[in-house]
Protein backbone atom coordinates (compact mmCIF):
# COMPACT_ATOMS: atom_id res chain seq x y z
CA UNK A 1 0.00 0.00 0.00
CA UNK A 2 1.04 3.63 -0.91
CA UNK A 3 1.81 6.55 1.17
CA UNK A 4 -1.44 8.33 0.55
CA UNK A 5 -3.48 4.88 1.18
CA UNK A 6 -2.14 4.58 3.99
CA UNK A 7 -2.52 8.10 4.84
CA UNK A 8 -6.06 7.50 4.55
CA UNK A 9 -6.33 4.23 6.27
CA UNK A 10 -4.92 6.49 9.28
CA UNK A 11 -7.59 9.28 9.01
CA UNK A 12 -10.42 6.63 9.15
CA UNK A 13 -8.98 4.58 11.88
CA UNK A 14 -8.66 7.65 13.97
CA UNK A 15 -12.45 9.14 12.93
CA UNK A 16 -13.48 5.58 14.47
CA UNK A 17 -12.21 7.11 17.73
CA UNK A 18 -14.40 9.16 19.76
CA UNK A 19 -13.88 11.51 22.39
CA UNK A 20 -16.13 10.24 25.07
CA UNK A 21 -17.30 14.41 26.27
CA UNK A 22 -18.12 15.61 23.06
CA UNK A 23 -19.06 12.72 21.39
CA UNK A 24 -16.99 13.85 18.23
CA UNK A 25 -14.36 11.84 16.45
CA UNK A 26 -10.64 12.83 16.65
CA UNK A 27 -10.47 14.43 13.39
CA UNK A 28 -13.68 15.84 13.61
CA UNK A 29 -13.18 17.32 16.01
CA UNK A 30 -9.65 18.97 15.15
CA UNK A 31 -7.41 16.99 17.89
CA UNK A 32 -5.26 15.40 15.07
CA UNK A 33 -3.55 17.61 12.77
CA UNK A 34 -0.76 17.06 9.98
CA UNK A 35 -1.41 13.35 9.35
CA UNK A 36 1.37 12.44 7.04
CA UNK A 37 2.93 8.30 6.45
CA UNK A 38 6.31 8.36 4.63
CA UNK A 39 7.86 6.02 3.00
CA UNK A 40 8.72 3.06 5.60
CA UNK A 41 5.36 3.38 6.59
CA UNK A 42 5.81 5.34 10.06
CA UNK A 43 2.66 7.46 10.79
CA UNK A 44 3.44 10.70 12.10
CA UNK A 45 0.66 13.43 13.42
CA UNK A 46 -0.11 16.33 15.52
CA UNK A 47 -2.21 15.44 18.71
CA UNK A 48 -3.78 18.19 20.55
CA UNK A 49 -4.54 17.52 23.93
CA UNK A 50 -5.87 19.93 26.17
CA UNK A 51 -5.37 19.56 29.39
CA UNK A 52 -9.07 18.46 30.26
CA UNK A 53 -8.93 15.99 28.12
CA UNK A 54 -8.79 12.31 29.27
CA UNK A 55 -4.87 10.77 28.94
CA UNK A 56 -6.05 7.53 27.29
CA UNK A 57 -7.15 9.56 24.09
CA UNK A 58 -3.51 9.97 22.94
CA UNK A 59 -2.96 5.98 24.26
CA UNK A 60 -6.09 4.58 21.78
CA UNK A 61 -5.00 6.81 18.74
CA UNK A 62 -1.41 5.40 18.94
CA UNK A 63 -3.08 2.03 19.03
CA UNK A 64 -5.53 2.30 16.50
CA UNK A 65 -2.82 3.56 14.11
CA UNK A 66 0.31 0.84 14.63
CA UNK A 67 -2.77 -1.55 14.29
CA UNK A 68 -3.29 -0.71 10.23
CA UNK A 69 -1.40 -3.39 8.28
CA UNK A 70 1.15 -1.50 6.65
CA UNK A 71 2.17 0.88 9.39
CA UNK A 72 5.64 0.02 10.86
CA UNK A 73 5.19 2.38 13.81
CA UNK A 74 3.57 6.19 14.79
CA UNK A 75 5.20 8.77 16.15
CA UNK A 76 3.03 11.69 17.49
CA UNK A 77 3.47 14.90 18.53
CA UNK A 78 1.46 16.19 21.58
CA UNK A 79 0.91 19.29 21.65
CA UNK A 80 -0.94 21.94 24.33
CA UNK A 81 -2.78 24.19 21.95
CA UNK A 82 -2.60 27.98 22.45
CA UNK A 83 -5.52 29.14 24.22
CA UNK A 84 -6.99 32.82 23.93
CA UNK A 85 -8.00 34.43 26.88
CA UNK A 86 -11.76 35.33 27.62
CA UNK A 87 -13.44 38.92 26.45
CA UNK A 88 -10.39 39.51 23.58
CA UNK A 89 -7.49 41.80 24.81
CA UNK A 90 -6.98 44.82 25.85
CA UNK A 91 -8.77 44.58 28.75
CA UNK A 92 -8.16 43.12 32.79
CA UNK A 93 -10.23 40.32 33.08
CA UNK A 94 -10.19 36.66 35.31
CA UNK A 95 -8.28 33.61 33.77
CA UNK A 96 -10.82 31.03 33.46
CA UNK A 97 -9.30 27.53 34.54
CA UNK A 98 -7.07 26.18 31.94
CA UNK A 99 -7.07 28.54 30.12
CA UNK A 100 -3.79 30.88 29.08
CA UNK A 101 -3.06 34.02 26.59
CA UNK A 102 -1.35 33.78 23.68
CA UNK A 103 2.07 34.05 23.59
CA UNK A 104 3.94 37.37 23.06
CA UNK A 105 7.23 36.79 20.97
CA UNK A 106 10.60 38.54 22.71
CA UNK A 107 13.84 37.70 22.83
CA UNK A 108 14.56 34.81 25.31
CA UNK A 109 13.08 33.66 28.66
CA UNK A 110 13.10 35.76 31.59
CA UNK A 111 15.27 38.42 30.48
CA UNK A 112 14.76 40.58 32.78
CA UNK A 113 15.42 38.48 35.85
CA UNK A 114 19.04 38.90 37.42
CA UNK A 115 19.19 35.63 39.55
CA UNK A 116 16.89 32.17 39.18
CA UNK A 117 16.95 30.24 41.86
CA UNK A 118 15.10 26.46 41.90
CA UNK A 119 14.22 25.03 45.21
CA UNK A 120 13.66 21.19 44.71
CA UNK A 121 13.74 17.72 46.83
CA UNK A 122 13.88 14.09 45.40
CA UNK A 123 10.55 13.02 46.98
CA UNK A 124 7.42 14.69 48.42
CA UNK A 125 6.55 15.71 51.82
CA UNK A 126 9.92 17.36 52.93
CA UNK A 127 8.80 20.93 52.92
CA UNK A 128 9.68 21.77 49.60
CA UNK A 129 6.96 24.37 49.14
CA UNK A 130 7.17 25.59 52.52
CA UNK A 131 11.54 26.62 52.33
CA UNK A 132 10.36 28.27 48.84
CA UNK A 133 7.77 30.44 49.86
CA UNK A 134 10.08 31.57 52.77
CA UNK A 135 12.86 31.85 51.06
CA UNK A 136 10.84 34.45 48.28
CA UNK A 137 9.50 35.95 51.45
CA UNK A 138 12.78 36.80 53.63
CA UNK A 139 14.35 37.90 50.03
CA UNK A 140 11.88 40.34 49.35
CA UNK A 141 11.81 41.53 53.21
CA UNK A 142 15.33 42.79 52.06
CA UNK A 143 13.47 45.24 49.78
CA UNK A 144 14.78 42.90 47.05
CA UNK A 145 12.12 42.57 43.98
CA UNK A 146 11.22 38.35 44.24
CA UNK A 147 9.19 36.35 41.90
CA UNK A 148 8.09 32.79 42.77
CA UNK A 149 6.97 30.43 40.20
CA UNK A 150 5.10 27.47 41.13
CA UNK A 151 6.03 24.78 38.91
CA UNK A 152 4.75 22.36 41.35
CA UNK A 153 1.86 21.24 39.10
CA UNK A 154 0.29 18.33 40.78
CA UNK A 155 0.43 20.03 43.89
CA UNK A 156 0.22 23.95 43.68
CA UNK A 157 0.69 25.32 47.29
CA UNK A 158 1.76 28.38 47.03
CA UNK A 159 -1.65 29.80 47.03
CA UNK A 160 -2.51 28.76 50.22
CA UNK A 161 0.80 29.65 51.73
CA UNK A 162 0.90 33.07 50.47
CA UNK A 163 -3.10 33.47 51.23
CA UNK A 164 -4.37 34.38 47.51
CA UNK A 165 -6.98 32.51 45.55
CA UNK A 166 -8.23 34.81 43.25
CA UNK A 167 -8.04 34.55 39.36
CA UNK A 168 -5.24 36.57 37.78
CA UNK A 169 -5.74 38.83 35.20
CA UNK A 170 -4.61 39.30 31.53
CA UNK A 171 -3.43 42.74 30.70
CA UNK A 172 -2.04 44.15 26.91
CA UNK A 173 -3.58 44.71 23.66
CA UNK A 174 -5.17 41.88 21.35
CA UNK A 175 -2.81 39.43 20.34
CA UNK A 176 0.19 40.55 22.85
CA UNK A 177 -1.76 39.55 26.11
CA UNK A 178 0.21 38.42 29.17
CA UNK A 179 -0.72 36.97 32.41
CA UNK A 180 -0.31 39.76 35.38
CA UNK A 181 1.08 37.79 38.04
CA UNK A 182 -0.65 38.09 41.42
CA UNK A 183 1.10 39.55 44.58
CA UNK A 184 1.71 39.04 48.14
CA UNK A 185 3.48 39.89 50.95
CA UNK A 186 5.85 41.89 48.36
CA UNK A 187 6.46 38.56 46.19
CA UNK A 188 4.98 38.56 42.85
CA UNK A 189 3.36 35.18 42.36
CA UNK A 190 1.85 32.37 39.53
CA UNK A 191 0.84 29.10 40.05
CA UNK A 192 -1.45 26.41 37.80
CA UNK A 193 -3.33 26.45 41.20
CA UNK A 194 -5.00 30.10 40.60
CA UNK A 195 -6.03 28.72 37.22
CA UNK A 196 -8.12 25.74 38.78
CA UNK A 197 -11.02 25.47 40.72
CA UNK A 198 -10.34 24.37 44.56
CA UNK A 199 -10.78 21.01 44.43
CA UNK A 200 -10.16 20.27 40.61
CA UNK A 201 -6.86 18.00 39.90
CA UNK A 202 -4.38 18.15 37.68
CA UNK A 203 -4.56 15.63 35.73
CA UNK A 204 -1.51 16.14 32.85
CA UNK A 205 1.06 13.63 31.27
CA UNK A 206 4.49 14.95 30.65
CA UNK A 207 4.17 17.21 27.18
CA UNK A 208 1.18 19.53 28.80
CA UNK A 209 3.15 19.83 31.97
CA UNK A 210 6.28 21.16 29.88
CA UNK A 211 3.55 23.26 27.97
CA UNK A 212 2.03 24.93 31.10
CA UNK A 213 5.30 25.54 32.49
CA UNK A 214 6.29 26.87 28.80
CA UNK A 215 3.49 29.06 29.09
CA UNK A 216 4.04 30.53 32.76
CA UNK A 217 7.95 31.55 31.68
CA UNK A 218 7.21 33.17 28.20
CA UNK A 219 3.14 34.27 29.10
CA UNK A 220 3.06 35.91 32.38
CA UNK A 221 4.41 39.71 32.97
CA UNK A 222 7.03 38.85 35.52
CA UNK A 223 8.86 42.51 35.07
CA UNK A 224 11.88 43.29 36.42
CA UNK A 225 13.13 41.09 39.19
CA UNK A 226 16.03 40.94 41.53
CA UNK A 227 15.47 37.15 42.41
CA UNK A 228 12.76 34.22 40.92
CA UNK A 229 12.69 31.26 43.05
CA UNK A 230 11.33 28.61 41.55
CA UNK A 231 9.06 25.78 43.37
CA UNK A 232 10.48 22.59 41.81
CA UNK A 233 7.76 19.44 41.90
CA UNK A 234 9.23 16.85 43.39
CA UNK A 235 11.66 14.17 41.72
CA UNK A 236 13.77 14.20 38.47
CA UNK A 237 10.52 14.00 35.80
CA UNK A 238 9.64 16.23 32.80
CA UNK A 239 9.04 18.81 34.53
CA UNK A 240 12.57 19.49 36.00
CA UNK A 241 14.22 18.71 32.53
CA UNK A 242 11.83 21.39 30.66
CA UNK A 243 12.89 24.08 33.24
CA UNK A 244 16.36 23.39 33.57
CA UNK A 245 16.62 23.51 29.65
CA UNK A 246 14.36 26.31 28.83
CA UNK A 247 15.94 28.89 31.96
CA UNK A 248 19.04 29.53 32.99
CA UNK A 249 19.52 28.75 36.43
CA UNK A 250 21.72 30.31 39.00
CA UNK A 251 21.71 27.36 41.10
CA UNK A 252 19.48 24.62 42.90
CA UNK A 253 18.67 24.36 47.04
CA UNK A 254 18.05 20.99 48.03
CA UNK A 255 15.20 20.11 51.03
CA UNK A 256 15.41 16.98 52.97
CA UNK A 257 14.35 15.67 55.91
CA UNK A 258 17.31 14.19 58.43
CA UNK A 259 16.46 10.38 57.44
CA UNK A 260 17.81 8.19 55.00
CA UNK A 261 14.43 7.41 52.70
CA UNK A 262 14.72 11.44 52.17
CA UNK A 263 17.74 11.95 51.34
CA UNK A 264 18.82 8.83 49.21
CA UNK A 265 16.36 10.65 46.92
CA UNK A 266 17.47 14.12 47.28
CA UNK A 267 21.18 12.83 46.29
CA UNK A 268 19.47 11.14 42.86
CA UNK A 269 18.28 14.57 42.79
CA UNK A 270 22.00 16.41 43.37
CA UNK A 271 23.09 14.44 40.12
CA UNK A 272 20.45 14.84 38.01
CA UNK A 273 21.69 18.55 38.43
CA UNK A 274 24.74 17.88 38.01
CA UNK A 275 24.46 16.07 34.59
CA UNK A 276 22.58 18.92 33.14
CA UNK A 277 25.44 21.36 34.60
CA UNK A 278 23.21 22.60 36.99
CA UNK A 279 25.20 24.18 40.22
CA UNK A 280 23.37 22.97 43.51
CA UNK A 281 23.73 26.13 45.99
CA UNK A 282 23.27 23.71 49.27
CA UNK A 283 20.93 21.45 51.47
CA UNK A 284 18.56 22.39 53.48
CA UNK A 285 17.61 19.71 56.23
CA UNK A 286 14.17 20.35 57.16
CA UNK A 287 11.66 18.81 60.02
CA UNK A 288 14.77 18.44 61.93
CA UNK A 289 14.01 17.96 65.39
CA UNK A 290 11.27 19.19 67.63
CA UNK A 291 11.15 20.83 71.31
CA UNK A 292 8.17 19.79 73.44
CA UNK A 293 6.48 22.92 74.37
CA UNK A 294 5.77 21.76 78.06
CA UNK A 295 8.92 19.81 79.45
CA UNK A 296 10.99 21.60 76.75
CA UNK A 297 13.03 18.01 75.48
CA UNK A 298 14.32 18.09 72.35
CA UNK A 299 13.15 15.08 70.43
CA UNK A 300 14.89 13.82 67.26
CA UNK A 301 11.55 12.64 65.41
CA UNK A 302 13.32 11.74 62.19
CA UNK A 303 16.35 11.15 62.72
CA UNK A 304 19.35 14.26 63.09
CA UNK A 305 21.91 15.34 60.67
CA UNK A 306 21.27 13.11 57.46
CA UNK A 307 21.17 16.67 55.67
CA UNK A 308 24.67 17.69 56.47
CA UNK A 309 26.04 14.46 55.75
CA UNK A 310 24.77 14.46 52.72
CA UNK A 311 25.93 17.50 52.04
CA UNK A 312 29.62 16.62 53.16
CA UNK A 313 29.22 13.36 51.16
CA UNK A 314 28.21 15.36 47.84
CA UNK A 315 30.50 18.13 48.65
CA UNK A 316 27.82 21.03 48.67
CA UNK A 317 27.20 23.84 50.93
CA UNK A 318 24.71 22.95 53.52
CA UNK A 319 22.80 25.59 54.47
CA UNK A 320 20.93 24.88 57.86
CA UNK A 321 18.30 22.85 59.59
CA UNK A 322 15.36 23.78 60.33
CA UNK A 323 13.30 22.25 63.46
CA UNK A 324 9.67 21.10 63.33
CA UNK A 325 7.80 23.70 64.93
CA UNK A 326 4.36 25.00 65.14
CA UNK A 327 4.64 28.00 64.12
CA UNK A 328 5.42 26.67 60.44
CA UNK A 329 1.92 24.80 59.77
CA UNK A 330 0.10 28.11 61.78
CA UNK A 331 2.07 30.24 58.68
CA UNK A 332 1.31 28.02 55.67
CA UNK A 333 -2.25 27.56 57.21
CA UNK A 334 -2.83 31.20 57.28
CA UNK A 335 -1.24 32.81 54.50
CA UNK A 336 1.70 34.22 55.77
CA UNK A 337 5.26 32.83 55.29
CA UNK A 338 6.98 31.95 58.84
CA UNK A 339 10.06 34.84 58.26
CA UNK A 340 7.19 37.13 58.11
CA UNK A 341 4.38 35.87 60.72
CA UNK A 342 7.20 34.22 63.31
CA UNK A 343 10.61 35.51 62.68
CA UNK A 344 11.42 35.05 66.09
CA UNK A 345 10.75 31.60 66.06
CA UNK A 346 13.04 28.71 65.91
CA UNK A 347 12.01 28.10 62.12
CA UNK A 348 11.65 31.46 61.39
CA UNK A 349 15.04 32.21 62.82
CA UNK A 350 16.63 29.43 60.88
CA UNK A 351 14.71 30.21 57.78
CA UNK A 352 15.80 33.38 57.56
CA UNK A 353 19.55 32.62 58.09
CA UNK A 354 19.40 30.36 54.94
CA UNK A 355 17.65 32.70 52.59
CA UNK A 356 20.99 34.99 53.90
CA UNK A 357 23.26 32.30 52.99
CA UNK A 358 21.33 32.18 49.55
CA UNK A 359 21.82 35.63 48.90
CA UNK A 360 25.65 35.96 49.74
CA UNK A 361 25.78 32.87 47.59
CA UNK A 362 24.12 34.75 44.77
CA UNK A 363 26.47 37.94 45.44
CA UNK A 364 29.53 36.11 45.14
CA UNK A 365 28.46 34.35 41.94
CA UNK A 366 28.30 37.70 40.58
CA UNK A 367 31.81 39.32 42.00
Amino acid sequence: MNPDDLRRSVMAALAKINHPATGKDLVAGGHVQNVAVDDQGVARFQFMLKPEDPNELVKEARSAVEAIAGITGAKINVQLPQMQPPGGGGRKGGLKPGSVPAPTPKPGLLKNVSHIVAVSSGKGGVGKSMVAANLAAAIAKTGQRVGLLDADIYGPNIPLMFGVSRRPNVIGEKGKEMIEPLEAHGVRLMSLGFLLDKDQPAIMRGPLISGVLKQFLEQVAWGDLDVMVVDMPPGTGDAQLSLVQSIDLDGAVMVTTPQDVSTGDVRRAIKMFERVNTRVLGIVENMAGLTCPHCHEHIDVFGVGGGEALAAEMKVPFLGRVPLDPAVREAGDRGTPTVLSASGSGAGVALGEIAEKVLDTLAALVG
